[in-house]
């Protein structure tokens, strides 16, 4: 909503020294969103002033039609003599008064004024356009050709009001009493504490049995329904200067005198209106839902097809108007320029001022896609109250401009309703706000809002026709707090209750997050959403349960309708993607929800609005919603470690992806277990399957490793990229949540080495199991530092693993036989249990 501040102050008497910044600064504290304050003229300089055209003489060999006239501008150029000026434009003739700017002027956008010769002729000045002088649409595009009293030599800075400010609003849903110059005038009395001259406060006459016949078959589409009618209205009348520009200023187009009243009046008290032209009107105006199937053409010229639910504004011949939204072509006013292109000029007029349903015309407006200024107003609330008085004012600017007369019949039709009461506590807003306002504050600024107010400790408030907003106590004491200033509420921390925290699962999920970011990876999120060719190009067996998906009923795009089942999807993406770009030493993880359809999945019930859902509500709607199991994974492409002074790097290989997973294990406090595995994307030879212990049972929760070079290719990742991904909530429920604190011994350590001898398709795994199962308890640690398998030396399928191991008692210094002897019993039960055999 543009809101001119020479508007704005003839309902509240401002001070003279208030600018748009300042009022701007008034409304944004009370809570509306004034987005910019334009100045209109603020580099505008003149002299600027009223002009007759003297003479035309027609310049001949150029181009295009070029016109030298001289201009009377009276005393404006110091001499009285007539002003020489080079024109192009033609929509004007000798006698027209025309708007004239003088050498030395200065016009919007720093355009200096000065005497030039141009097509030989010396133009001293310039005959401007709404254009030229930053008027906004005039709808002509073309000179502005002035009233013919207009006086010759006049300021047109003065007189085309072209210094202003314009605060421009965002109207939020809620405050359609806003989308009018009354409304904003409201909001800055109450902010200055001045009163308001409201305009609405007519004199209206009361309804007769001689108002133009109005039949209403929907009361609850249109509960209110005034008609005036006014005849005699001049054909040569146009709209005065003032009115359009205030007009312009609000971003509205001049049309004709007749529709301008009715804009300029629907601007100024936010009732929309429409004046039908009462000869093209045949019969009873009436008001309806639509007919199925039926036609209308609207005023710009489209034919539209309307729907049952419709509201529209009928004759005798059917509907001559989309109630609310736009009027009918078979009905439109005709100006002066039809009549001298041949037609005739309306004369009688009957005003529309109704009240209409919001959600109705809401619903008309986007089925036809054709939102406009009326439409805009009803579906935010208009004031019911005002329709007669918005007739009355259009009814008294044709009286008055148009030399027209008002009939004395006046229609009148209104269903019966009762004023909106809410009952509240005096000191409700205290409690919401956390502020003391008191009982004289509450009332003084609900009666500011137009509110009126009873009673003492519990406040009867009857809610003002025009703020439709106001439902419930909340809403009385939003209106009170946002009055009284929302920056003067004070920050308060709230005190959290003891006892509550992250939950087990957001502590693992954090922990993770943080280990997986120290050891180098970088976390990626990604969209949950996958299109069903991926598990192909994953290389997913037919019958794998990874497959299963939930597919959206409503996807953001139809090549991904389903859930992911699995995160590497879009950790994969998002490799090819930063790869593609340039950057190709990549470590990246993801933890996030995936989504398995349940075997019985069922529809979610509809939850209560009016109350808390109740536990068995809550059940049954997880119990609609799929498994959601939170998931870990990384990817891994290019150098793990760069090559530098200090040695030559090495590239990612599928062991950082199996060490991943263990350092996800360790942070969940889970005994994570691995096995040579085969599994969808990963290579066959270089995929270990990970598992936990569960009640003596292993079970499968994850796969890390090198993928395979199929899919490699499909995906058009780099080459060698690995992958891992774990279930993280089997994990938790595995592991231990709190962390142990490591020990600390100050008795010295007995490191023994053993390298040992197996088949080679021995996991290292299960060495290293026995190995830590037959030391005992003195067993501090136990890792691999290498890995032979020479066939000359070891034999052909055999390989050698030396592991170090490192003793220690926590009460003794171990003695060298106690630790060889724990080193034995360590080689025994390795060889027993894989046939695993000292090196010599």
């Amino acid at each position: 909503m543009r809101v001119p501040l020479s508007w704005l102050r003839e309902y509240v008497d401002l001070p003279a020294t208030e600018t748009g910044r300042d009022v701007q600064a008034k409304l944004i504290s009370a809570g509306l969103e004034v987005e910019t304050v334009e100045h209109l003229g603020a580099d505008l300089k003149g002299p600027l002033v009223v002009g007759q055209v003297l003479t035309i003489e027609e310049l001949e060999g150029f181009k295009k039609p070029i016109r030298f006239c001289t201009v009377n501008v009276g005393q404006a150029n110091g001499t009285g003599e007539p002003q020489e000026i080079v024109c192009g434009a033609r929509n004007f003739a000798v006698g027209d008064k025309v708007v004239v700017v003088l050498p030395g002027a200065t016009l919007p956008g720093g355009f200096s004024i000065s005497a030039r010769k141009t097509y030989g002729k010396t133009s001293h000045g310039m005959i401007c356009s709404s254009d030229e002088l930053g008027m906004g649409d005039d709808g002509t595009h073309g000179i502005i050709v002035l009233p013919p009293e207009t006086e010759v030599g006049k300021d047109a800075i003065e007189l085309l009001e072209l210094v202003d400010e314009v605060l421009d609003i965002a109207v939020t849903a809620n405050r359609g009493d806003c989308l009018s110059i009354r409304g904003v005038a409201r909001e800055t009395a109450i902010a200055y504490g001045l009163p308001l001259r409201d305009p609405a406060l007519l004199d209206v006459p009361g309804p007769n049995a001689y108002g133009y016949p109005v039949k209403i078959a929907d009361p609850t589409g249109c509960d209110r329904f005034t008609a005036r009618t006014v005849t005699g209205l001049s054909a040569e009348a146009r709209s005065p200067i003032w009115l359009q520009r205030r007009l312009q200023k609000v971003g509205m187009r001049p049309i004709s005198l007749a529709v301008d009243v009715t804009n300029y009046v629907m601007m100024e008290l936010g009732q929309p209106l429409h004046a039908y032209d009462r000869s093209l009107v045949q019969g009873t105006i009436g008001v309806r839902r639509a007919q199925e199937g039926e036609k209308i053409v609207t005023l710009d010229g489209t034919e539209r097809k309307l729907h049952a639910e419709d509201l529209v504004i009928t004759d005798d011949r059917g509907p001559i108007g989309l109630a609310g939204v736009m009027g009918g072509a078979n009905t439109e006013i005709a100006d002066h320029d039809a009549a001298a292109n041949g037609g005739n000029a309306t004369s009688d007029v009957v005003i529309e001022a109704a009240h209409f349903d919001q959600v109705s015309i809401a619903r008309t407006a986007r089925r036809h896609k054709l939102s406009s200024e009326a439409s805009r107003r009803f579906e935010r609330g208009v004031d019911p109250q005002a329709a007669a008085a918005a007739a009355q004012r259009t009814v008294d600017l044709l009286v008055l401009l148009a030399g027209g007369t008002a009939e004395a019949g006046v229609t009148e039709i209104s269903a019966p309703s009762a004023p909106h009461t809410i009952s509240v506590p005096a000191d409700h807003p205290d409690k919401v706000a956390g502020v003391e306002y008191g009982r004289e504050t509450v009332v003084r600024r609900l009666q500011e809002v137009g509110c009126d107010v009873y009673g003492q400790d519990e406040l009867i408030v009857t809610v003002p026709s025009w703020r439709p907003d106001l439902d419930d106590i909340n809403d009385l004491a939003e209106e009170v707090i946002r009055l009284e200033g929302y920056e003067n509420l004070p920050s308060t921390l709230p005190r959290p209750p003891a006892g509550r925290g992250l939950t087990s699962r957001q502590r693992l999920h954090r922990r993770v997050g943080r280990a997986l970011a120290g050891a180098g990876y970088v976390e990626a999120l990604n969209y949950p959403f996958v299109g069903e060719q991926v598990f192909d190009q994953l290389g997913l067996d037919a019958d794998d349960p990874a497959r299963r998906v939930v597919r959206l009923v409503n996807p953001l795009s139809d090549e991904e309708p389903a859930l992911r089942t699995s995160l590497l999807p879009g950790l994969l993406a998002a490799l090819r993607r930063n790869d593609g770009r340039g950057a190709h030493d990549l470590a990246l993880f993801e933890t996030g929800l995936v989504f398995h359809p349940r075997d019985e999945q069922r529809v979610a019930a509809d939850l209560p609005v009016d109350r808390r859902p109740s536990e068995d509500d809550l059940a049954a709607l997880d119990a609609a919603l799929p498994d959601q199991p939170r998931h870990v994974a990384v990817v891994l492409a290019g150098a793990r470690e760069q090559a530098g002074w200090w040695g030559k790097g090495r590239p990612a290989d599928w062991a950082d992806a199996v060490e991943s997973a263990r350092t996800v294990a360790r942070e969940a406090g889970a005994e994570l277990g691995l096995r040579k595995g085969q599994y969808g994307p990963w290579h066959p030879g270089r995929c270990a399957e990970l598992f936990v212990t569960v009640d003596g049972e292993e079970r499968v929760v994850g796969h890390a490793g090198e993928l395979h070079p199929r899919v490699l290719k499909t995906l058009g990742l780099p080459a060698r990229t690995c992958a891992m991904e774990l279930d993280l909530d089997a994990l938790e429920r595995v592991g231990d949540d709190i962390p142990q604190a490591p020990g600390i011994s100050t008795f010295p350590v007995a490191t023994q080495d053993v390298a040992l001898v197996v088949d080679a398709f021995v996991p290292a795994s299960e060495v290293e199991a026995a190995l830590r199962e037959g030391a005992g308890e003195l067993l501090e640690s136990i890792r691999l530092f290498d890995v032979y398998d020479n066939a000359e030396q070891l034999g052909e399928g055999r390989k050698s693993l030396a592991y170090a191991l490192r003793f220690r008692a926590k009460d003794r210094t171990l003695t060298v036989d106690e630790a060889s002897a724990a080193r034995d019993a360590a080689v025994a039960l390795a060889g027993e249990r894989v046939g695993a055999v000292l090196r010599s």
